[in-house]
């Protein structure tokens, strides 16, 4: 399967799709997820093309792990979760569901179930004013 850069990723790459930006370098990029699980929750995408892990480039790779601890040490900060989940799926019978590879930060919060990833679509205030949260707290050192 060759990626199909028509994909929703692609789009909020290229600025042809609007996204509410957290976080961005020479090779990810991090966006509020829309129909969120929990709130804080993100997507650590790669600006190289590839549909999964099998076709990541290992500087793309790195650069997802090294943004993907900044992000949640900042989520730590910003939004006091009691932990978070780290989420990548690979392929549609592993519940990938955009095929181009991303990563999911999803905090996690005493006595509060995770919601259905997928399930509502967010109202655009509350993800640009938890992202306002998120940017505030991106420790630039780390």
């Amino acid at each position: 399967v060759s990626y199909d850069s028509n994909n929703v990723f692609a789009q909020i790459l290229d600025n042809t799709l609007p996204s509410e930006q957290v976080f961005e370098d020479d090779h990810t990029l991090v966006i509020m997820d829309i129909m969120p699980a929990t709130k804080g929750h993100v997507l650590v995408i790669p600006k190289a093309q590839a549909e999964n892990i099998y076709d990541m480039d290992n500087k793309y790779l790195s650069a997802v792990g090294s943004t993907t601890k900044k992000i949640a040490t900042a989520i730590k900060e910003a939004l006091n979760p009691s932990g978070v989940i780290v989420k990548q799926f690979n392929g549609s019978d592993a519940g990938q569901t955009v095929f181009h590879y991303h990563v999911h930060i999803i905090p996690v919060y005493p006595n509060k179930r995770i919601g259905e990833h997928g399930a509502n679509i967010a109202d655009p205030e509350k993800l640009a004013s938890v992202a306002d949260l998120i940017r505030a707290s991106i420790n630039n050192d780390n």
